[in-house]
């Protein structure tokens, strides 16, 4: 069974950057495409970004493209997220989760799409 644990979440001002860390522990995460949601107060859970197992495929959401960028490094069982220049509407626990099938070379957006969740890490951008 896979745990994750997300870090590098916190308090940051607007304009700012953060880098999020998602670590994977009790079995490889290689061949799985990860992703990251996030769920601000009041709201649904919405997709963030995705990639798939190798690497070669990434997705963002409208919202955040051309300031967040995924990526993984799968020597350490680990995925990232890289954002930049954060809005007080980025605001928001964001999870890191891993696919529910291995090998697919595309990624996926739906929630449902995805199997072990972390536990989350709190974003807090000020104005």
């Amino acid at each position: 069974q896979v745990q994750l644990v997300e870090s590098g979440g916190g308090l940051v001002q607007a304009g700012g950057s953060l880098r999020l860390s998602c670590a994977a522990s009790g079995r490889t995460v290689s061949n799985y495409a990860m992703g990251w949601f996030r769920q601000a107060p009041g709201k649904k859970r919405e997709f963030v970004a995705a990639i798939n197992w190798n690497g070669a495929s990434t997705y963002v959401t409208d919202v955040v493209k051309g300031r967040f960028i995924i990526s993984r490094d799968n020597a350490k069982n680990a995925v990232f997220l890289q954002m930049n220049s954060l809005k007080p509407e980025d605001t928001a626990v964001y999870y890191c989760a891993v696919d529910r099938a291995p090998l697919r070379l595309e990624v996926r957006t739906p929630a449902y799409e995805y199997t072990t969740w972390g536990q989350g890490t709190q974003v807090t951008v000020s104005s």
